[in-house]
């Protein structure tokens, strides 16, 4: 292995850098790093990852980073990263293997279930769903789809309506604050739309924090 591509800066994604010899090159997108490097805790996550990057005095940090889009390989050997915006956290990062017709999402698309939105280290629930209709727009040829926390892979379509399924989201915790109820209030009701088959088992403390990072959001919206 040459190279190591971290899609977001999580340490359960990133911790095994330290791990390998200091000429491996460790690629990510330019927030990502600066979220590693501050190593902020994540939101919703009760137990803080231990900052590896400390203990080894910087050894596994990023050595290369883009801003929007980067190639790396050619052939079939081919991997484009592309930075969409945020949403999961600040920085994260799609990988696209253009002769496997595949990309990772990361944890943009951990699973069929809401998402973890880490608004501590850049994550942004207004702009999830924004980022990934970005992504569903601009990744082309592709049929697979990695999530980040999947047993299984998923297809392109699968992420089309994830993009619909947290649009969805936004659009009814808008309705709560709009119907004048709190972000706990709103919590306490949600329950997946019916056509969403297949998505996870609503983890309540998940919800709560999705919701009320939202309604922080919306509240500094002109007119709201």
């Amino acid at each position: 292995m040459t190279t190591i591509i971290n899609t977001h800066s999580h340490g359960d994604h990133v911790s095994g850098n330290v791990d390998f010899p200091a000429t491996v090159e460790v690629i990510a997108q330019e927030n990502a790093k600066k979220e590693m490097e501050a190593w902020q805790p994540v939101t919703g996550i009760a137990n803080a990852f231990p900052n590896v990057f400390k203990e080894n005095n910087g050894k596994g940090l990023p050595k290369r980073t883009y801003k929007d889009k980067l190639s790396i390989g050619s052939g079939n050997d081919k991997i484009d990263l592309y930075y969409f915006g945020p949403g999961h956290t600040g920085g994260d990062s799609w990988v696209v293997f253009p002769a496997l017709r595949t990309v990772h999402a990361g944890d943009m698309f951990a699973a069929k279930n809401l998402p973890l939105i880490d608004a501590n280290n850049g994550g942004k629930g207004l702009a999830y769903p924004q980022t990934l209709s970005k992504a569903v727009g601009g990744i082309q040829n592709v049929d697979t789809v990695i999530g980040g926390h999947t047993a299984t892979t998923m297809t392109f379509n699968d992420l089309k309506e994830f993009a619909e399924f947290n649009k969805d989201f936004v659009n009814w915790v808008e309705a709560q604050v709009k119907a004048g109820k709190t972000a706990d209030q709103a919590a306490a009701e949600y329950k997946h739309p019916d056509k969403y088959k297949g998505y996870g088992m609503l983890q309540p403390a998940r919800v709560k924090a999705d919701v009320q990072i939202v309604y922080d959001e919306l509240k500094k919206r002109p007119g709201l």
